[in-house]
């Protein structure tokens, strides 16, 4: 399929986005950056979710992309109303849970699209991440020290349709899970953590995490239930809201015999440090 023609900031703007979804940053090419806050769904899974997703639209799940109908597109070679109706699609290159906020990245090119997913698989693509996290690391992280590589095997189970992910024991059988992690601020029984994962698994951080002792706050599955209580109690706002935020995206794709660089970067929440400095 063609991807729509002139896919310039007026194409974008013209997007049906969620509930507080915002454009981050796009390219000539398709590819753009939106922000999704916490609580929206990356897609729709049921009949009904299109008002809490990205995109208010229908979601084609064999593509995985969204479907736009006809946006009007501006093309000054011929009248507007000249001009046919087309299928316009927006393609979804990567997830986040509903919970989680920051960067999601999406393509109007099928072509292009796939190229990217493909860089995904092949690990290409650098992500960082924050995580406010219940505890502290060791003295030695802090201070703008080097990071250091938490290395894991976990398992993941698909139950009642969601999934679940636990560590494995050394030696066992599972998959690999690598992130790197730096100590960006310390408070008062909180830490603010840059994760940067060298690995895709599903819940990799929020695992990778707990399992050190330093859940990630608001975490409603792998976390610390009654610290999440107190938490949400001290601090009006705050409950429902997982503290992990996708905060930067960068890679290089091959596009029409060019090496292009894309990269995005979400602004952290001011919650989260405001929230570090509050305890």
């Amino acid at each position: 399929m063609e991807p729509p023609p002139n896919i310039d900031a007026t194409w974008w703007r013209r997007l049906p986005l969620g509930r507080g979804v915002e454009l981050i940053a796009h390219d000539a090419n398709g590819v753009a950056a939106l922000y999704k806050p916490t609580g929206l769904l990356s897609h729709p899974n049921a009949a009904g979710d299109e008002a809490r997703a990205l995109l208010r639209a229908t979601y084609d799940f064999k593509e995985e992309c969204y479907e736009l109908g006809s946006l009007a597109v501006t093309d000054k070679r011929r009248d507007a109303d000249e001009r046919p109706a087309r299928k316009e699609n927006l393609w979804l290159l990567n997830r986040l849970d509903s919970a989680t906020s920051g960067l999601l990245l999406v393509c109007a090119n099928r072509e292009l699209a796939l190229k990217i997913r493909q860089r995904f698989r092949e690990r290409a693509v650098h992500k960082v991440y924050a995580a406010l996290v219940f505890g502290k690391l060791g003295q030695s992280l802090r201070g703008g020290a080097q990071p250091v590589v938490w290395r894991d095997r976990l398992s993941i189970e698909k139950r009642g349709g969601q999934i679940r992910t636990k560590a494995s024991a050394r030696g066992s059988a599972g998959v690999s899970a690598e992130t790197r992690v730096k100590v960006l601020r310390v408070g008062q029984g909180v830490s603010l953590l840059q994760l940067e994962p060298l690995t895709g698994r599903s819940h990799q951080l929020r695992v990778q995490c707990a399992r050190r002792g330093l859940p990630i706050v608001g975490d409603a599955t792998y976390g610390d239930f009654a610290a999440n209580r107190l938490f949400s109690k001290a601090h009006t706002g705050t409950r429902g809201r997982l503290f992990l935020h996708s905060l930067e995206t960068r890679f290089d794709y091959e596009w029409r015999g060019r090496t292009v660089r894309f990269a995005a970067r979400a602004p952290l929440p001011e919650e989260f440090a405001r929230l570090v400095g509050a305890q």
